[in-house]
């Protein structure tokens, strides 16, 4: 089964989001970390939270590593990523660790 990781980027009154050093320089660096372990990903900017509603997020990534095992190493080797997030964000991101169902 897959595993996955959704990296939330909450929206806050006293928040900055790069998007882009985020998608130039950081999702680059998720390559070159995790390239062989993760099986497909997808990260969407928010636009909006419905209908004349600001989005509540800056943006999400979803990442389908190939199982656990890829999953778990990726997490020891999650070093470098953790410490480049200052570099474009100073919100605290939310993670949401899963398995794939659907």
């Amino acid at each position: 089964m897959s595993a996955t990781l959704q990296v939330i980027y909450p929206i806050r009154d006293d928040t900055k989001f790069d998007y882009d050093y985020y998608t130039g320089t950081h999702l680059t660096l998720v390559g070159e970390v995790w390239g062989e372990l993760i099986d497909r990903t997808l990260v969407t900017k928010g636009l909006a939270a419905g209908p004349d509603t600001p989005p509540g997020q800056y943006a999400i990534a979803s990442i389908v590593f190939h199982d656990q095992a890829a999953f778990d190493a990726a997490m020891n080797k999650a070093g470098p990523l953790l410490e480049d997030i200052p570099n474009f964000t100073n919100t605290t991101p939310q993670m949401l660790v899963g398995a794939v169902i659907g």
